[in-house]
């Protein structure tokens, strides 16, 4: 058959054309009706538009050429971010807040190597991503050619599974495949690595197949056996708590736990990536565990007789110690992922399973409340006495007073992006998550330069969303170009750049261990942030007084678009409650003043 001009519908009903072999029938849907001849980039891209994908985040280079051709007319929203990792930890931010895995594209050899962090990062945190990588043509793989990078061997151990395409008709199979992959079971990051020549050669497009993988088969129902000892654990608990991890979220269960918490008059506590998924308003709320949790949350798991983890993996810094991290309880480990159970703490009750599913069964079970009225007096007793507070000062601007007036201006309801660090730790304690998805952070993997770009895949994700982006002045200076982007796409992200002028986590661990011996961690000569943000056509304010700050948050949520401002907080502040590396939870410093 001869070439023959083609138009179609998108689902727009945009009209786009182009040439090939054999004409391609389309329903008002703009979805291909019939197996049909396509390039290995019209397969891509068609196969998005299968799996609803709305936005690309992505940087062209010579690899991915043939893909970005396709990308010009195909009629799904692409963000050219100003570099690599900012597009993936954009994707991430999308994917926090959508619930939708976030699609990158990125060319072959350093584009690829750019996203590494990112990839981490989501497979830590567990954040469900679709990510292609250009590479050199298939007939000089191995040959060290220009821009080659063995990508597989790279991310291996940092995706959830990863496929390099050898031929080309396999492309619409490993796209639906990999969207599987990411979102179900424990999200995270799958790579699909896609020489330059299977992009541009033509095959059968057919993505009907069913998805058959014996392999990989996510156990979503608990076993009901182990429902019943949980139940039965309870119903004999004095001190119960639960441990509330980002599972919760993933596997939009908030509902769930504040109705079954409830139901059996169990306390909350939260790890950093759950804060959201259990109002912090709530009298059965704790506060967040961990090296800077609130006293209460951290002595409660001291004290507790039976520890109630769902959706949390016992990280080093939620546990601290692990000889003295709830000596006396009966660990119960509900968890989507069965490698987690029993990997850090010995787990009594292993309840593998959907942290939606579980909490259902747990609420329509016939089990009694325990009688913890004792416990749950103590507790609250403790949140009155031992509340989070520092000195505050007029003259001066405390960094968490500026959380407080943050969480003050926007009422609570803001999505939270953060860089990592200080400003992290005051954003998770002083800012009270009342509802789910509102919380973007870098949990596991502690990504500095985070935040900014993450702001942007949150906002496109809500855009009705008041997005604040929390940033350290060493974080934001890693990813700062993305501020391109927002001035671009014109979105209303109010960036809050807390500057204390250094690495804040870096120079209080300083001081605390390495006695006050500041080892590069000052950074004095700044540029102007407020010049640097003009630059980029973005409006821009600075505060360091109190008095100040109330004035910029006043004009800058007010104000419809984007926002930078530079609060400089007080310098030798830290972040306090404190369990130091070695120490048990109950061994805070700095509880206090």
């Amino acid at each position: 058959m001869g070439e023959e001009t083609f138009v179609f519908l998108t689902g727009k009903n945009k009209q786009r054309k182009g040439r090939r072999g054999m004409a391609i029938k389309a329903n008002v849907e703009g979805k291909v009706e019939a197996s049909t001849k396509m390039s290995g980039a019209e397969m891509l891209l068609e196969s998005l538009k299968r799996e609803n994908v709305e936005v690309i985040f992505g940087y062209p280079g010579g690899a991915v050429l043939p893909i970005y051709d396709k990308i010009y007319d195909a009629g799904i929203f692409h963000v050219l971010t100003r570099h690599e990792q900012g597009g993936i930890h954009a994707a991430e931010g999308y994917a926090r807040i959508s619930g939708k895995p976030g699609v990158v594209i990125a060319t072959s050899g350093p584009g690829a190597t750019n996203i590494v962090t990112g990839l981490t990062d989501a497979m830590i945190d567990s954040l469900p991503l679709v990510v292609f990588t250009g590479q050199v043509a298939s007939s000089v793989i191995g040959t060290d050619a220009f821009q080659e990078a063995d990508v597989l061997g790279i991310t291996m151990p940092i995706t959830k599974h990863s496929y390099q395409v050898r031929e080309v008709s396999e492309i619409p199979n490993i796209i639906k495949e990999a969207f599987y992959i990411a979102t179900t079971g424990r999200p995270g990051p799958v790579l699909i690595d896609i020489p330059k020549d299977l992009a541009i050669i033509e095959g059968e497009f057919d993505y009907s197949k069913e998805i058959n993988l014996p392999g990989y088969q996510p156990t979503v129902l608990p076993n009901h056996l182990q429902i019943r000892k949980l139940v039965e654990a309870v119903s004999h608990a004095k001190k119960p708590v639960i441990l509330a991890g980002a599972g919760i979220l993933h596997g939009n269960a908030a509902e769930e736990l504040k109705e079954y918490a409830e139901q059996q008059s169990v306390p909350v506590i939260h790890t950093l990536l759950g804060l959201g998924g259990f109002p912090a308003d709530h009298p059965l709320f704790l506060g967040m565990a961990g090296m800077h949790g609130t006293y209460t949350a951290n002595m409660a798991i001291y004290e507790s007789d039976l520890l109630i983890s769902i959706g949390a993996r016992f990280d080093d810094r939620v546990t601290g110690n692990l000889a003295h991290f709830a000596p006396n309880a009966t660990i119960a480990h509900i968890d989507i992922d069965p490698a987690e159970i029993g990997k850090v703490v010995t787990t009594k009750i292993p309840v593998v399973g959907d942290a939606k599913e579980v909490l259902s069964q747990l609420i329509h079970q016939d089990g009694k409340p325990g009688d913890n009225q004792e416990w749950r007096d103590k507790v609250s007793g403790w949140k009155q006495e031992f509340p989070l507070c520092y000195q505050a000062s007029s003259e001066t601007l405390k960094p968490q007073k500026l959380i407080e007036l943050v969480y003050e201006y926007t009422n609570g309801e803001a999505i939270v992006t953060t860089d990592v660090g200080q400003h992290q730790m005051w954003a998770a304690q002083y800012y009270k998550f009342k509802k789910p998805n509102h919380w973007v952070t870098s949990g596991g993997l502690g990504t500095m330069g985070f935040g900014l770009p993450a702001s942007i895949g949150a906002q496109l994700a809500d855009r009705s969303a008041t997005v604040v982006s929390l940033v350290g002045d060493g974080g934001f200076q890693m990813t700062l170009q993305e501020l391109s982007v927002i001035h671009e796409l014109k979105l209303p992200i109010k960036v809050m750049i807390v500057n204390n002028q250094s690495l804040g986590m870096v120079r209080q661990w300083q001081e605390i261990f390495y006695e006050g011996r500041y080892s590069h961690s000052l950074i004095p000569n700044q540029p102007d942030f407020i010049k640097l943000a003009e630059a980029y056509g973005i409006k821009a304010f600075r505060a360091q007084t109190e008095e100040e700050a109330n004035q910029v948050l006043k004009e800058a949520i007010e104000f419809d678009g984007p926002v930078l401002m530079d609060f400089r907080v007080t310098s030798d502040e830290n972040v306090y409650p404190m369990v130091a590396p070695g120490k048990g939870l109950h061994e805070m410093v700095g509880v206090k003043f």
